[in-house]
């Protein structure tokens, strides 16, 4: 008895047709458009930033959009302000060892929701994101008088506390989502070749998931240095404060003037870096925000 063998054809790719390929074209000069007015209305503020900071006297009050006589005297005051060199030095601290222990005690904790064997893993996530939903100004006050009455107050240890309270949440979720990603194929080896779940994790999954750590140190680190209300609760002396604080309590030559020039100096210079570091890992960054968005 013959049997017959039907080979399947081929099915040839859909092509768009005509009205399909007309209506894209229609819409993109409107998604142009849409990109254009997106873009300058993110770079507006920034441009008038640079504006106000170049300008002084008058030229301050003029309004113009441009400054009449440039000048890096703004500049130049904000960087021998003692103030703000030493509230620069203890953002950045503040902000590195925040960021090093919400990766170290994040990376355990992701690995456990993502790779272990747990019940209500979902639950347990969804209970760490919930604190991120805490409206900041409703725990300044109780930690206010807490710290004041052990000691905290006024401390870089005091400002670090709470918010690494508040960024270890994110942390969790971005790395829970890289770390899912990872095949368990990897791991499952590993522990057959006699290695413990800790040496998997450290040998295995930390060296896949150097991109998700890096983008998680990222966005772990911008979220600590822009931070202001913790900053200005919990501090009172220009030895403890961060830059966004010390911006703030800035001064003019005399208690008439306002400071636009100078405070607008300070901003520009602290929101460079940060800008130069988004622009650098923009990539990393979209990729740690975006996953686990389809897998998961």
């Amino acid at each position: 008895m013959s049997t017959t063998i039907e080979i399947a054809k081929p099915v040839p790719p859909r092509v768009p047709t005509v009205r399909g390929r007309r209506d894209r074209n229609r819409l993109r000069p409107v998604t142009l458009i849409f990109v254009v007015l997106v873009m300058l209305g993110s770079l507006v503020p920034f441009y008038w930033l640079i504006n106000t900071s170049l300008k002084t006297g008058g030229d301050l009050s003029a309004g113009s959009l441009y400054p009449t006589n440039p000048s890096a005297q703004n500049y130049l005051e904000v960087i021998r302000n003692g103030n703000f060199l030493t509230a620069l030095g203890n953002s950045v601290l503040v902000g590195v060892i925040t960021t090093s222990l919400a990766l170290l005690f994040a990376s355990l904790a992701a690995y456990a929701l993502a790779r272990l064997k747990l019940r209500r893993k979902g639950l347990i996530l969804s209970l760490v994101l919930s604190v991120t939903t805490f409206p900041v100004i409703a725990i300044a006050a109780p930690i206010f008088t807490i710290w004041s009455d052990i000691g905290l107050y006024d401390t870089l240890a005091g400002l670090i506390i709470p918010k690494l309270t508040f960024a270890l949440p994110m942390a969790i979720f971005v790395l829970t989502s890289f770390f899912r990603e990872i095949p368990f194929e990897l791991e499952e080896s590993a522990l057959i070749d006699g290695a413990t779940p800790f040496q998997a994790f450290r040998k295995i999954i930390l060296p896949l998931a150097v991109p998700g750590i890096a983008t998680t140190a990222i966005l772990v680190f911008i979220s600590v240095w822009n931070e202001f209300l913790l900053a200005v609760t919990l501090t009172s002396t220009p030895a403890a404060r961060t830059v966004p604080v010390a911006i703030a309590f800035f001064s003019g030559s005399n208690e008439f003037e306002q400071p636009i020039g100078t405070i607008s100096a300070a901003s520009v210079l602290v929101t460079i870096p940060l800008l130069i570091v988004v622009l650098i890992f923009q990539k990393r960054i979209v990729a740690g925000l975006t996953a686990g968005a389809i897998k998961g």
